[in-house]
């Protein structure tokens, strides 16, 4: 049996993985780079893939977010023609996201275009869409919705299980069951995993007792997130800088998962008093239709999710939620320059309508941007993280006036004492370790991490495009 590393391997997104066996090849996931220019470059040098699509004989994903599925229309025009293997709740979030990338795309495309002849930007190759809306929808046709804990065969030799991964709606860490010359070889894939004792979705499940090979995500490897009461105390501070200048608060954020567990915090926030009742403009058709999907799952809600929504019907002159739709209504947005709270994508601030909002409000000290996820190298957000005092906008040169809040306590991924408490889970160490998903100093932190605190002696990190044979 064989490996294969084609994405997050030394970094963070992208993730693939191809599984060879001597009857059947498969993915885990068929992720998307992201980052900025460089992260094109590469999802450009995956157009064609480095192996053969139309050997695969099938997909098995670990969840929704781009990184890890929004690859899959381009492998569907190449020729792939397989089954892939989700949750319930990913198939529903992958109808709306991968449509959403593929429009995103073709929108950036068209605006290059458009102010290339104008003469408004230089004369460069216009970055072309990976896929289009078309292409992303004839993808959605291959998707095998499959629930959490039910083991199915994805091929004669291969079985598989979906448990909760505590990541997203519909995350899954991913059990395999490949027989290979009459011998059966347990493989575990964590996905990405959440933390434990989380508001909105349910815990990470347990892993199995036993595995011949895992590979393990390191988002956060090498550090301990911030206390939520921590957390929720620097949130609290935006909102009385803001209300006190009479500035705005703006929220990049993730569609899926992270909107609607903002919602969950701030309500839970005026609900205790801590801060004042609210409306929330949430900026974002993918957020709103992400919320919706999450509200049509309510068996992957957790106790405080189902409680604190009882609670807001119970009073809704507390907190407002506005579901902005279409362009008109967000643009007037920008003529609101006091106290509205806006939610919107993307995340790392890179596409959708948060750079119209950041170029309104990052010149201003009197407004608060809030960073509340993992903003990966080469993005807007890891910019603005990291202190940049101007930022390229629509072309345009955007001083950072506005405070920047970065709160660590709200992030989807489990940080290294979590991460080491789920690998407590198997009662001997994985045949093969490898650590993957994380950029080079988390990782090789989580390594070191894995060996000193578990006693593992055979954790590693592989190399993009490598091959192990386990």
């Amino acid at each position: 049996m064989r490996i294969g590393f084609f994405g997050a391997a030394g970094e963070v997104t992208g993730s693939c993985n191809l599984v060879e066996t001597d009857s059947c090849r498969f993915l885990v996931d068929c992720g998307m780079f992201q980052g900025g220019r460089e992260a094109y470059s590469k999802n450009v040098n995956a157009l064609n893939f480095d192996f053969d699509v139309r050997e695969i004989d099938f997909v098995l994903l670990t969840h929704a977010h781009i990184d890890h599925s929004g690859l899959l229309p381009r492998l569907t025009v190449m020729g792939f023609r397989g089954p892939i293997y989700a949750t319930l709740a990913t198939v529903d979030l992958l109808k709306i996201l991968l449509p959403d990338s593929a429009h995103i795309q073709e929108k950036e495309s068209e605006w290059q275009l458009r102010h290339q002849r104008r003469g408004n930007t230089p004369q460069t190759r216009v970055v072309q869409p990976l896929y289009t809306v078309q292409q992303a929808a004839t993808a959605l046709s291959y998707l095998r919705p499959v629930p959490f804990g039910a083991e199915f065969n994805a091929s004669e030799t291969v079985r598989a299980r979906f448990h909760e991964a505590g990541h997203i709606l519909g995350s899954a860490w991913i059990e395999v069951t490949a027989a290979e010359k009459g011998h059966s070889r347990k493989l575990v894939f964590s996905g990405d995993l959440g933390m434990s004792d989380r508001p909105v979705i349910h815990d990470p499940e347990k892993v199995v007792p036993e595995a011949d090979l895992l590979l393990v995500e390191s988002t956060y490897g090498n550090r301990r997130h911030r206390p939520i009461d921590e957390t929720e105390d620097e949130i609290v501070s935006a909102f009385e800088h803001v209300r006190a200048t009479q500035g705005n608060l703006v929220i990049p954020s993730f569609a899926v998962g992270r909107t609607q567990e903002i919602i969950y915090i701030l309500a839970d926030l005026v609900r205790r008093n801590r801060i004042d009742p609210i409306k929330i403009y949430v900026d974002s058709p993918m957020a709103t239709s992400a919320t919706r999907v999450t509200l049509d799952h309510q068996e992957l809600l957790d106790d405080e999710a189902i409680a604190l929504r009882a609670w807001a019907e119970q009073h809704p002159d507390k907190v407002k939620v506005e579901f902005v739709g279409d362009a008109n209504a967000s643009r007037a947005l920008n003529e609101v320059r006091s106290g509205a709270v806006i939610v919107s994508a993307s995340g790392m601030c890179d596409a959708g309508r948060i750079k119209y909002h950041l170029r309104e409000n990052l010149p201003r000290a009197e407004c608060c941007v809030l960073i509340t996820g993992f903003q990966a190298k080469g993005t807007m957000g890891r910019r603005l993280v990291d202190g940049a005092p101007f930022v390229r906008l629509f072309g345009q040169t955007v001083p950072v006036r506005a405070r920047i809040h970065t709160v660590g306590g709200l992030s989807a991924h489990a940080d290294q004492p979590a991460l080491i408490d789920w690998l407590r889970g198997f009662r001997k160490p994985p045949k093969h370790t490898f650590v993957v998903h994380g950029e080079p100093g988390a990782s090789q932190a989580f390594v070191a991490a894995i060996k000193e605190e578990l006693g593992w002696k055979n954790p590693r990190l592989p190399q993009q495009g490598e091959f192990v044979r386990v």
